[in-house]
């Protein structure tokens, strides 16, 4: 999740500015990047268990240790909760998982770089606290009251209000990890059709990707446990946004989206205020509760974009939200899936004949079966799997035309090895666990941290 945004302090003084906020994001095709985000589960190698910030072995350790990788270390209430460099950023989620918000790259070669940079110094960091890192979906064995909560202002709110509007959003919150790219647009035409396409494939990616089988140490029922509790998390701030696909649909009609979200809070002076279920439109007109009087600045409205969840979410650019968390190699193919869907003309083209006439049902009936289902959910006659093969050889196709070579000539394809094995195969990350647990792992799920750890 985000921290307080770094946008000027600017006055809104009419609605049309939150609309040209938006429309500021579009880029010409040769200064498109790649932005890509993971979290990982943080546990102690001798119990097993989440570690509290505090104390020797605590996140704030962990913290500090990463730090010295060259990274400036950034404190709320003389804590430190996230690090930064450059444009890139190190940022606590709730319960103490670890997320890199990458720099926006050129390439998934340098991506993949970055992630493994990354990836090497927490595992510096890591080891001297007796500290493993895991990447997966959800929490795999301790229930939500083993979580801890890290000290973050923003969190304490919304962990009063989530449960208020939904009974998983706490789960969300402390026991989730995902891997979400982020994309440039041309323009507001670009920005629809490529927000329409990313929206109707959301769920081939949560299939591909689906890599959280387990709750409690048992059988979940799921194979992205992860997705479904985006289902009962807050309807006002999540799912599919059918209003995309309607005519018309651009920033205009997004910003209404936005102002309909309750707010969460306002962040004030390196304090949150409590604003949970009160109305940005409120605040446009001075008369929010929390700050009598008072009007937002486009850093109060780009902090407030950052508190819906839906499964593609617009800023100055579209986020793709879909994915379970996963290992190293699959942080790499999610960027190279959607970079191949949306970078290239002929593939966007592509892809918006394969879903352009999947009716409002249809799109639903993916979003809702996949977490359950997966690859093997059934679609107009076959299954999510062909579907995703689809997708796959159109993304491969537009990353070949892409041509982003790495020093030894190799383009961007590679990364989309580890998906085509899944869908070649027809069995996901979390079939291949759910195998090893009722076979090698005895009905224990305690050998998915030292098998499947960073």
């Amino acid at each position: 999740m985000s921290g307080p945004s770094h946008v000027a302090e600017q006055p809104i003084e009419r609605r049309a500015q939150l609309v040209e906020y938006l429309a500021r994001g579009g880029k010409p095709a040769e200064q498109w990047r790649i932005g890509t985000e993971h979290e990982k589960f943080v546990f102690r190698t001798d119990d097993l268990r989440p570690p509290p910030y505090e104390g020797e072995r605590g996140i704030g350790a962990l913290l500090r240790g990463i730090a010295g990788c060259g990274w400036e270390p950034v404190e709320e209430d003389g804590n430190v909760i996230a690090l930064a460099r450059g444009m890139a950023s190190v940022t606590l989620e709730p319960a103490g998982q670890l997320e890199l918000s990458g720099a926006p790259l050129e390439t998934i070669h340098q991506t993949c770089c970055e992630v493994q940079e990354h990836l090497e110094c927490v595992r510096r960091a890591s080891e001297p606290l007796q500290l493993g890192i895991l990447g997966m979906g959800f929490q795999p064995k301790w229930r939500r009251e083993d979580m801890p909560w890290m000290p973050k202002g923003r969190y304490a709110i919304m962990r009063r209000y989530m449960p208020l509007v939904g009974s998983l959003g706490l789960d969300m919150m402390t026991r989730t990890c995902t891997v979400q790219v982020n994309l440039d647009f041309a323009d507001e035409a670009d920005m629809v059709k490529k927000f329409r396409v990313s929206l109707a494939l959301q769920p081939v990616a949560t299939a591909l990707f689906a890599d959280s089988p387990f709750t409690d140490g048992r059988p979940n029922g799921f194979q992205s446990y992860r997705s479904h509790i985006w289902t009962d998390t807050d309807p006002d701030r999540t799912g599919m946004l059918d209003f995309v696909f309607e005519d018309g649909f651009g920033f205009e009609r997004y910003v209404d989206y936005l102002l309909d979200v309750p707010m969460y809070f306002v962040h004030r002076r390196d304090r949150y205020i409590d604003c949970a279920g009160q109305s940005f439109r409120d605040f446009l007109q001075g008369k929010l509760p929390a700050l009598p009087g008072e009007k937002p600045t486009l850093r109060d409205w780009s902090d407030h974009m950052t508190t819906a969840f839906p499964e593609v979410r617009l800023k100055q650019y579209l986020e793709m939200r879909g994915a379970d968390g996963g290992p190293w190699n699959r942080l790499c193919a999610l960027p190279a899936f959607w970079a191949g869907l949306l970078y290239d003309a002929t593939a966007l083209d592509a892809a918006w004949d394969l879903v352009k006439d999947f009716t409002m049902e249809e799109r639903h009936a993916l979003r809702d079966g996949v977490p359950k289902h997966a690859l093997k959910l059934p679609f107009r006659g076959e299954s999510v799997r062909e579907l995703s093969l689809r997708a796959l050889e159109i993304a491969g196709h537009g990353l070949k035309r892409r041509a982003r070579l790495n020093r030894n000539g190799v383009d961007e394809t590679m990364f989309l090895q580890p998906l085509i094995e899944f869908a070649e195969a027809n069995q996901t990350p979390a079939e291949r666990k759910l195998e090893l647990f009722r076979s090698e792992w005895h009905g224990s799920v305690d050998p998915v941290f030292r098998e499947f750890a960073y």
